[in-house]
Formats: structure tokens, C-alpha cells, sequence
């Protein structure tokens, strides 16, 4: 079983879940002329893999269903190389949070339905005063910290796409495409009765700009952009909960 360029990015775009799948034969090209002429699906979904992994930066925006979660996961995500990061996480219908990491601190605040869904298992009284005290206030907290390596992992870009590591794809290319305006081609990716489309861009580097899994247990639609952008990851201004010191 080999890992394709759709399973590592799916497990980039959250660190709760994950694709798996398993190759067919490759296709060979059936264009002589057009973008990527005389590759194979696999070919172009190298050169992809290639780009992907060499850009300093992306955005990752989407949503994934994570049955290991309960639900939809949700993200909008800049990060780079340098392990900073800047975006919003939820989960489906149980709120949302926004998370900014800038060096060796992460910035993170909730809403009141993020918080009252962590705090399921404690009392109203509880989970009243978490809200009271967290709800829409940035707290901060730091990278180093053993709870917070998850999150700190997820904004380090190199981490994110260490998955891309030795992947050998057998994709079979499809037909030519938009994203957000951008020409692409797709790839086709199976996995049984499951498939997973790419969508490669055709002008300047052959960067992944979408991936769709149309999994039946776990649907999702991802797009990249921003590559190489700078990430808007600065520290909040005002007051900022220290809960390595308050919590502690």
C-alpha cells in the first residue's frame, strides 16, 4: 500500500484525521500536445508533490468529515517553514477557534460554542465560568509546552508536508480546469469504490491547488493558495490570558 499525494495532504490539512489509500495501474498520458504533454497522472502529480513541498509558505482552506472527530472539520490555515501560522480550526456546529503562532508562543481564542463543547463532560456551573473567563479573549500559551507540540507541529509547514516524503502516485489524468480562476489540470485517484481529485496548476510551478475526496465515510474539499506569501501571523494586541501562568 503506497501513500498518494491526496492521503498526505488530507493529513496535513488536520492532524485528527487521515486518508489511506491504494494505487491502480498507472494511465498513460493519452494528450500528445496541452499542459504536462506526454505525462503520466502519476508523472504530474510528482512534479506536484515536488513543488508543493518546496514552497516556504500556503494557506489551506476547507473542510474535512473526521468520523474520528464526530464531525466536520473545519480550516482556514496560513502557515510556513519558519513554524508560524494564522487561521481559524472548527468543528462543525461546535464553534470555531482562531489560532495565530508567532515563534515560540501560540495565540489562540474561542468562541462560547468551541468552549461549551470542550467543557461537555463538566458541569454548567463549569463550563459556565470557562466561558465566562476564555470565551472571545486571546490566551496564549507556549510551543514548547507538552500540550501544545499537536499545535505547534500543525504550523510548522515542513512538518505539515513531511508526508509528502517518498510518495509515488499512479494518478490518471482528466481533463483541463479552473481554480479561483487559475488554470489546472485534474487527476483522478481511486481507492475502491472511494475517489480523490486533484487539481494541479498548469501555469508557473505545478502547484497543488485543490484536492476533493468524495470518500463516502469521509467527504471533503481543501484548496491551496498563497504559496510563498507572507504569513500574516502577528501577536495580538490588548489583553492576552497567559495560561501558562493563570492556569497553572
Amino acid at each position: 500500500m503506497r501513500r498518494t499525494a491526496l492521503t498526505a495532504l488530507c493529513i496535513a490539512a488536520a492532524a485528527t484525521f487521515s486518508l489511506t489509500g491504494c494505487l491502480p495501474g498507472e494511465d498513460r498520458a493519452s494528450e500528445p500536445k496541452g499542459p504536462f504533454a506526454g505525462l503520466t497522472g502519476g508523472e504530474i502529480a510528482d512534479k506536484a508533490v515536488k513543488a508543493t513541498s518546496d514552497a516556504d509558505s500556503l494557506r489551506m482552506k476547507g473542510e474535512m468529515e473526521d468520523e474520528s472527530a464526530g464531525g466536520t472539520v473545519k480550516l482556514d490555515m496560513a502557515m510556513n517553514k519558519k513554524g508560524d501560522c494564522a487561521g481559524t480550526i472548527g468543528m462543525g456546529a461546535e464553534g470555531k477557534a482562531e489560532l495565530i503562532k508567532v515563534d515560540d508562543t501560540i495565540y489562540m481564542k474561542y468562541d462560547e460554542a468551541f468552549l461549551r463543547a470542550q467543557s461537555k463532560d463538566s458541569s454548567k456551573e463549569e463550563a459556565d465560568m470557562v466561558v465566562e473567563m476564555l470565551a472571545g479573549k486571546w490566551t496564549k500559551t507556549s510551543a514548547k509546552a507538552e500540550d501544545s507540540e499537536d499545535i505547534a507541529s500543525f504550523c510548522d509547514l515542513d512538518t505539515v508536508l513531511s508526508d509528502f516524503e517518498d510518495v509515488n502516485s499512479d494518478a490518471t489524468r482528466g481533463k483541463t480546469t479552473e481554480v479561483d480562476g487559475a488554470p489546472a489540470i485534474l487527476l483522478d485517484e481511486r481507492d475502491g469504490k472511494d475517489r480523490y481529485t486533484l487539481s494541479v496548476a498548469t501555469e508557473g510551478k505545478p502547484y497543488l491547488l485543490r484536492v476533493v475526496s468524495k470518500s463516502a465515510e469521509e467527504p471533503g474539499d481543501i484548496t491551496f493558495t498563497d504559496y510563498n506569501e507572507p504569513v500574516p501571523a502577528k501577536a495580538p494586541t490588548g489583553k492576552v490570558i497567559d495560561l501558562d501562568e493563570d492556569f497553572s
